[in-house]
């Protein structure tokens, strides 16, 4: 079924939302629920199909024109179609790089218009800022080196006839800026007050892959992201609504974040003993997957 479903995709434009829609949504679901051995082949298809990854390089594109809604929680059919768009091309990169997949088809993004896009929300609904920031782990992930996708930008936009980054910071992040560092990490400790499950546990993702990348490129930036004041608050203002525990998964996620990088002004002595003691309380078997697996991540970090 990829053979033909992939091919109309490719036939498409992008304002066919109705037959787009569903036809995005059985690509990503193939390439995830499958063997190993069918994603293989399954990654194959679809990245030789170079009608479908122009009109997915559209699709993305349409990211940066679309009008904000009334309401931030509204999702459209334009807007369901981009976020289909953007889990599958981060689908696509990650598995493009497991298998090392010929490419036959490049897609090329503004580095600083995705950044942007998580940045300066401008009432985007969530599952297009989840579906986003998806795409951002994965290119992060793979230092923005993959053979499937251009990155282009502030920095890298003219090639060799662009001035070399003015501090020595900046060189290393490259390319990333510093300043579009911090950017990034206060829009996601903003993302954190929301309080919504799927926004925090995206946010969490997002941060840890940031700080994993960063401290690949300059340590210095990485320990001054993780060890900022303003997690501490944000970690208890996720303690702050009807669940206090500290057995919720995104919560046991940023303790192991900041135990990690050793951020002892954020966790303290005090709140590894909480966690420790609530776990010995719980019912373990009775506790959902998300948190077992984050709570056997936390442990393991002490």
């Amino acid at each position: 079924l990829l053979f033909p479903v992939s091919n109309l995709c490719g036939k498409c434009k992008p304002r066919d939302t109705d037959l787009l829609q569903p036809s995005l949504n059985f690509l990503y679901c193939s390439l995830h629920q499958t063997t190993p051995c069918s994603q293989q082949r399954a990654v194959a298809v679809l990245l030789s199909n170079v009608s479908l990854l122009e009109l997915l390089q559209k699709v993305l594109e349409c990211t940066w024109l679309r009008s904000p809604p009334s309401e931030p929680a509204y999702l459209s059919s334009e807007d369901a179609l981009l976020c289909s768009g953007w889990l599958l091309v981060a689908s696509l990169l990650l598995y493009q790089h497991r298998y090392n997949t010929e490419v036959h088809q490049t897609l090329s993004l503004d580095l600083t218009k995705v950044l942007n896009a998580v940045i300066f929300r401008k009432k985007k609904p969530i599952l297009l800022l989840v579906s986003i920031m998806q795409f951002l782990r994965a290119i992060l992930r793979q230092n923005f080196s993959s053979s499937l996708l251009v990155i282009v930008g502030q920095n890298t936009a003219q090639g060799a006839t662009q001035p070399q980054p003015s501090s020595l910071q900046d060189a290393a992040l490259h390319p990333l800026t510093s300043q579009q560092v911090f950017s990034l990490v206060v829009s996601l400790q903003n993302l954190l007050v929301h309080k919504d499950l799927l926004l925090s546990q995206a946010m969490v993702a997002c941060l840890e892959t940031l700080v994993e990348y960063l401290y690949v490129k300059n340590q210095d930036v990485a320990l001054h992201v993780a060890s900022q004041p303003w997690h501490r608050f944000l970690l208890f203002t996720l303690l702050s609504g009807g669940q206090k525990s500290f057995l919720q998964p995104e919560v046991l996620r940023l303790m192991t974040l900041f135990l990690r990088y050793q951020s002892s002004n954020i966790i303290s002595q005090k709140e590894i003993s909480q966690i420790l003691q609530e776990a010995t309380e719980a019912n373990l078997a009775e506790l959902p997957e998300a948190t077992s697996r984050a709570l056997h991540l936390f442990l393991c970090q002490v």
